[in-house]
């Protein structure tokens, strides 16, 4: 007879973080710290840095996935939260004008500016969202590829905040009279700009993919996958889809906008630009690639998507594009997950995440095969095993009813 007893204790599981409930988390989690703290410290500058831009591209692909993964909204304006969120941050932490014409700022601390690009993104989301979200589907998607342009226009424009065409310096990070644009020794460790930053972001990244791993599970997590599942049955179950929505859009535009600033902020120098309809269709092939509603799939989509053309162009691997018929490094990494994305779509819906659980699978039924044990796995141990990916769902076929919000 098989017994039914938790091999961990409530108590304890309550106690431990949900990151860490599991043993091959933890494994993977000390791996993957071991393999960046050599990173950091040996990797040299250039590695740092391009660990940094994946970190804020980290951010920000899991404020869409919080949209178009766990709630099923369609959107490809994010670049226009991430362009208000870096604008804000100019605004609130820039220096006051030298010269007439030039953009304005209040000189405020970054204690301030980076949770205050955060809001005013998620404030114009609510703005927005009303609106917006009375449309799904490709008609929502319409309405927020239309805020990409508009954005544009409003960017280029706004002279006095965002510099026009010829873009605007932002603001670093500062503490008193530290300031990682030119960092001092501080307790002994004499750090780089980048690796000052790497330090941030690692932080401000593991807070973001906790957070938003823990709010799925909650009533208003559950609430998102229900309404993405079938609105219907969402609302017959008494789901306000109204709520549902507009909080899964609030929370995306809060992270796009911090990604926004940590972005421009790294950058140091960033014209309107930037935030273009490329930019959020990467980051929709970020998602895709990665996983759908998953914690982990959205930091492995955007490692790939973002670091790939990032290390290319830092470490010049392509050779140096002297003829039209050489292909930058932008459009490689464009031609591979445009591939990518066909692939992943044809053969494996869920992305990176869905070939990580098939591989999974495969290893346990070997080793149950090999110990002449039973071949199916336990809802509990395939709980233990990914504790941040709370929808483990497949694309392709929905045959499961929506679960209803405790």
């Amino acid at each position: 007879m098989t017994s039914t007893t938790p091999t961990t204790t409530p108590a304890s599981q309550a106690a431990r973080p949900t990151l860490l409930r599991s043993s091959r988390n933890r494994a993977l989690i000390l791996v993957g710290v071991l393999l960046l703290a050599l990173i950091f410290l040996f990797g040299g500058d250039g590695w740092v840095s391009v660990l940094d831009y994946t970190m804020v591209a980290d951010i920000a692909a899991l404020g869409l996935n919080v949209l178009s993964g766990y709630a099923g909204q369609i959107s490809l304006g994010i670049a226009f939260f991430m362009g208000v969120g870096a604008y804000t941050a100019a605004w609130l932490g820039g220096g006051a004008p030298i010269f007439p014409g030039d953009p304005t700022g209040l000189g405020l601390s970054f204690l301030i500016w980076l949770p205050a690009s955060g809001i005013a993104a998620a404030l114009v989301g609510a703005l927005i969202g009303p609106t917006a979200l009375r449309l799904k589907g490709f008609y929502l998607a319409i309405v927020t590829l239309a805020l990409v342009f508009i954005g544009q226009y409003l960017f280029i424009n706004l002279k006095s905040i965002t510099g026009g065409q010829q873009g605007r310096i932002f603001p670093t990070p500062s503490f008193g009279d530290f300031s990682f644009a030119s960092p001092t020794t501080v307790l002994g460790l004499d750090l780089t700009t980048n690796q000052w930053f790497f330090l941030l972001l690692l932080l401000l990244l593991a807070l973001a993919a906790v957070f938003v791993g823990n709010v799925a599970r909650t009533r208003s997590g559950r609430a998102w996958q229900a309404v993405r599942d079938n609105e219907v049955a969402a609302s017959i179950m008494g789901v306000n889809l109204f709520e549902a929505k507009m909080g899964a859009f609030i929370l995306s535009s809060f992270l796009a906008g911090m990604a926004g600033a940590l972005y421009a902020s790294l950058s140091g120098f960033i014209t309107p630009g930037t935030w273009n309809l490329v930019l959020s269709v990467q980051f929709i092939a970020a998602i895709l690639i990665g996983g759908v509603a998953s914690v982990w799939g959205s930091i492995l989509g955007a490692a790939f998507v973002f670091a790939l053309p990032t290390a290319l162009t830092t470490f010049s691997i392509l050779p140096q594009n002297t003829s039209s018929t050489l292909l930058s490094p932008g459009n490689l990494s464009a031609i591979l997950y445009g591939l990518l994305i066909i692939v992943f779509l044809l053969f494996e819906p869920a992305g990176i995440i869905g070939l990580i659980r098939r591989l999974r699978l495969a290893i346990q039924r070997f080793e149950a095969r090999r110990k002449g044990g039973e071949t199916t796995t336990t809802t509990a141990s395939l709980d233990n095993e990914s504790e941040l990916d709370v929808e483990r769902m497949n694309l392709a076929r929905r045959t499961d009813a929506p679960r209803p919000p405790n």
